[in-house]
């Protein structure tokens, strides 16, 4: 950093723009990395719940109760998945992060009731013995999957994209293909592999409609069905996953995170979760299925706050990833020195795709790994969870709610313009809804 005041730095061609063109023209390679958009857009921290006050009451927190469980899968399954709170851990593949890393999230998982997911590259029989509510992802490269797996199941989610990627595919390179990942895989140990962007057996939604048959026909129609989409349509694409038979929509918005993928597809393909949440809401109702097939709302969720708002607006559940990782130890500060070493910073690291990250977590090497301890991860990410639910309880209460889904659009404002138009709810201190 320069001491002299009277440099302007260039917006356009600021300092990381400049790296970004000088390790392009040094390599000839796109940069990849993991996490998500860094970009500023408009979020959840865009909305204000109003609040009790003489229109409506709020409720006594210690003595007055507020519920947080929700069914999902209850359209067509028999055997619909019961969840304590509205919070899930989201998809994320063994491969990309380690087998500890996988069994802590499904220890934290269950011990909140709630379910954990896959990912591609199967199920190890660590995170099958450890989550009491497992979502097996079923994916376009097919890795791992078996039907035996399908039925040890509690619910599948049929992935047609993924928020930080929308229309792409996956990487996970060689230095990551340990022997046990090759062996479920069933590809050479040490090679980069690909995973495709698009189901090889489908064209449309016709052929989704075909494949969620075909999947319940396997588990003898116990289990539900979710679809997951990346949020870049979502109006269209829950229109048309209700419409193949799906029980649960999943929306991943583009704050979510990735293992890896090239970052010009992280920053700029998809739209914020923000805006994603209302135009899926939308299609729901325009179906007549709002709360018949639950949403969940997935990308860059943190906090209880971001939890009460995408409910207010409409969702059933959401699922977090990259904060359950940071709660399991990712990016930890006691690693600070050696993060530094490989050039980045606890804090700010983001190259998955290496697999040399420091906490354990995002490696297949087999010292860095010992270092996430199940239990102890385990109790970290139910902690967290536990701090969730009880923010999202609060805000419910101060609004005068005795169930977190009885949180509705009424219950906010927008600080911002972009929010209000996005979310559909009045500008604070206004009744004005940009575009009504």
């Amino acid at each position: 950093m320069s001491d002299n005041w009277s440099l302007k730095e260039s917006h356009t061609f600021n300092r990381r723009i400049i790296d970004d063109i000088r390790r392009a023209a040094k390599t000839g390679l796109y940069r990849i990395r993991g996490g998500g958009a860094k970009r500023a857009v408009p979020s959840f921290d865009d909305l204000v719940f109003l609040g009790a006050s003489m229109s409506r009451y709020p409720l006594e927190g210690y003595r007055e109760h507020c519920g947080t469980e929700v069914t999902l899968g209850a359209r067509y399954a028999k055997k619909p998945v019961r969840l304590k709170i509205p919070i899930t851990i989201a998809g994320m593949s063994f491969g990309s992060l380690s087998a500890n890393a996988k069994e802590a999230l499904g220890r934290g998982a269950s011990a909140m009731g709630t379910s954990t997911t896959t990912g591609d590259g199967g199920m190890t029989t660590e995170e099958r013995e450890h989550s009491q509510i497992l979502v097996y992802q079923y994916l376009p490269s097919r890795y791992g999957m078996n039907p035996d797996d399908l039925r040890r199941a509690d619910a599948i989610e049929v992935v047609v994209g993924q928020g930080a990627k929308p229309g792409g595919g996956g990487m996970l390179l060689g230095q990551k293909i340990s022997a046990r990942v090759a062996q479920m895989r069933d590809l050479p140990e040490g090679i980069d592999q690909r995973s495709a962007c698009r189901h090889p057996d489908w064209t449309g939604p016709d052929d989704l409609a075909i494949k969620i048959r075909e999947l319940r026909e396997i588990t003898a129609w116990e289990k539900p069905i979710y679809v997951k989409c990346g949020a870049s349509r979502p109006y269209y694409d829950t229109l048309l996953a209700v419409k193949a038979g799906a029980d649960v929509v999943v929306m991943d918005g583009m704050q979510g995170g990735t293992a890896a993928t090239q970052e010009v597809f992280i920053e700029h393909v998809g739209i914020p979760t923000l805006a994603a949440v209302r135009q899926a809401v939308a299609a729901l109702k325009e179906a007549n299925m709002h709360r018949t097939v639950q949403l969940v709302v997935a990308g860059g969720i943190r906090s209880g706050s971001d939890v009460a708002k995408a409910l207010a607006m409409g969702a059933d559940a959401v699922s977090v990833g990259t904060a359950a990782l940071i709660a399991i130890g990712d990016n930890a500060p006691q690693y600070d020195e050696e993060y530094q070493a490989l050039g980045s910073a606890a804090g700010f690291w983001e190259d998955y795709q290496d697999g040399t990250d420091p906490a354990g977590i995002t490696t297949q090497d087999a010292e860095l790994m010992k270092r996430v301890n199940p239990e102890a991860a385990g109790r970290r990410l139910a902690n967290y969870l536990r701090v969730l639910t009880m923010e999202a309880q609060t805000l419910a209460r101060a609004n005068g709610k005795s169930h977190v889904h009885n949180l509705e659009p009424e219950d906010l404002a927008a600080v911002t313009v972009e929010a209000a138009a996005m979310a559909g709810v009045p500008l604070a201190g206004t009744n004005w809804v940009p575009g009504s």
